[in-house]
This record gives C-alpha cells, structure tokens and sequence, in this order.
C-alpha cells in the first residue's frame, strides 16, 4: 500500500503536546518521551560516540520536547546542545527544569522548524533525534537541511516511528495516525534512501520492532493501573480515547504493521 500523507500540521501538534496530550506521553513515557527512556538514550550517544569525546562535541537534538536528553548529555558527556522545538509550551518547560543545574550553560533551547534550522550551515558535531520525526511532514527537506547544518565528517543519530514490514488495513492505519496526529510516517528503507540521497552514508539501520511492542505492553499496562488518576485530571473521555488509541497501536505493533528503527549516518 502506498503510505499516504495526513492533513496534521505542526499547530495540531503543538496543540497536543501544549495540552493534555504531553502530560499523558510523560505519564507513559517519562520526561524524555520517547521509547526506553534514558537507556536508549545512552545506546545512540555511544553509537554517535559521545562516550569517547563528548565534551568536545556540539550536538542539535530536534524536536527536544521536555529537554530530558539534552539533559542526560549534558550531564554525562559534558556535551554542548542544542535543543529544538516548535512548541513554546514544551521549550518553556524544558528550561524550568534545566536552571539551576550544574551543566545548564551547556544547553541552550531554541523556538523552531527542523524545516528549517535555525542555525548556519555546518554548525554541528551530531544531529540527533529521538522518535519525534514522525511529527514532521516533509521528510525530504528534513534530512536536507540536517545535511547542510552538520559539519562535514559530522554524525546523524536517530530513532523514530515507521511503517512496519506487514501493511495495515486502509482503516486501521488511518486510526493509528489521526491517533498520533501524526502526519507522515517513513519505513526503514525510505528513511535509508532519503539519508543516502543527500550524500550521507548510511553506517547502520536497525529495524527495532520487538522492542518497539514490548514497550507498547508496557504503556498500555501503565495507562490501565493509572485510568483513576487519569480519570480524575483529565476526565473519562480522555483516558478512554488513550486507551483505545494506545491499545490499537499495541496491536499494530505485534501484527507488524509499525515499527521503530534507529538510523547512523556520517556526512563525508
């Protein structure tokens, strides 16, 4: 099936995230929001090799949401980072919680597009991005403008949510992206061939799906023990809406129609 895209744009998504939307996603998640949290947040920093010579690298993490990443590296690399997002909620956020720390100099947030980087042309050690690219429509301009802010022997590090192997339903799969207000996804490959077609090699691609499910089991798990809670804040429609969502997209992952998958790329 051709993967089609959806009419979400970033206000729709600021809006989620702005909202109710992201307290649930850090409910689920953890403040990093994203799958795995700080230990996969550690895996792709050494595969970037920021455990080698972080402190001497300057890292762009786009879409940064909350800033617990930025955080992470900050703190145990010693790594100098920027992070970028389109939402002023999550940014404002993100620097309540980084004052005060002892490595807060070593982050600055920055309001904006990874449409187009606010930042000069090879500018950056690494570009990193943790299962946040799924919010971002033009893949293609995505992975351009990575490439021109990089310098040059400089890293792509990233996971995201893709497309599985197994097509979903026309019906299932539209559910699970109005759900996510998601407006485009990628597969593994079509990732790999926008990153090859910039002139970047491509060192590693991994297709992440088992992991991907199992943690899906493990949010529906914590949504269900947490429903009166949730119930209490935000109201039933709410927590009703996310258990259905987060249970079709637990389903989607065991049946394989989505995935996850982690991408290395050096531009030369």
């Amino acid at each position: 099936m051709l993967h089609k895209k959806y009419d979400f744009s970033v206000n729709d998504v600021s809006e989620v995230y702005a909202g109710p939307g992201g307290k649930l996603w850090e409910l689920l998640m953890g403040e990093q929001i994203h799958v795995g949290g700080p230990e996969q947040t550690d895996v792709l920093a050494k595969k970037v090799g920021l455990d080698t010579g972080g402190d001497n690298t300057y890292l762009l993490d786009i879409c940064s949401a909350l800033g617990g990443p930025a955080r992470q590296i900050a703190e145990i690399y010693g790594t100098k980072v920027v992070g970028l997002d389109i939402t002023p909620e999550m940014l404002e956020e993100a620097k309540k919680r980084t004052e005060g720390k002892p490595y807060a100099n070593k982050i600055e947030y920055r309001l904006g597009s990874g449409l187009d980087i606010p930042a000069h042309s090879e500018t950056f050690d690494v570009v990193w991005g943790q299962d946040a690219w799924c919010y971002i429509r033009d893949k293609s301009r995505l992975i351009e403008e990575i490439y021109r802010v990089l310098k040059s022997g400089g890293l792509l590090g990233f996971t995201d949510w893709i497309w599985g192997p197994i097509d979903a339903p026309e019906s299932d799969a539209d559910y699970l992206m109005e759900f996510m207000v998601f407006p485009d996804l990628q597969t593994l490959d079509g990732y790999s061939k926008l990153i090859e077609g910039v002139g970047m090699k491509l060192e590693e691609k991994e297709d992440l799906g088992e992991d991907f499910a199992n943690h899906m089991d493990k949010y529906g798990e914590i949504l269900q023990g947490a429903k009166q809670d949730i119930i209490a804040g935000f109201g039933e429609d709410l927590y009703n809406e996310a258990e259905k969502g987060v249970l079709a997209w637990k389903k989607a992952a065991h049946e394989n129609w989505v995935s996850r998958g982690l991408w290395i790329a050096k531009k030369p």
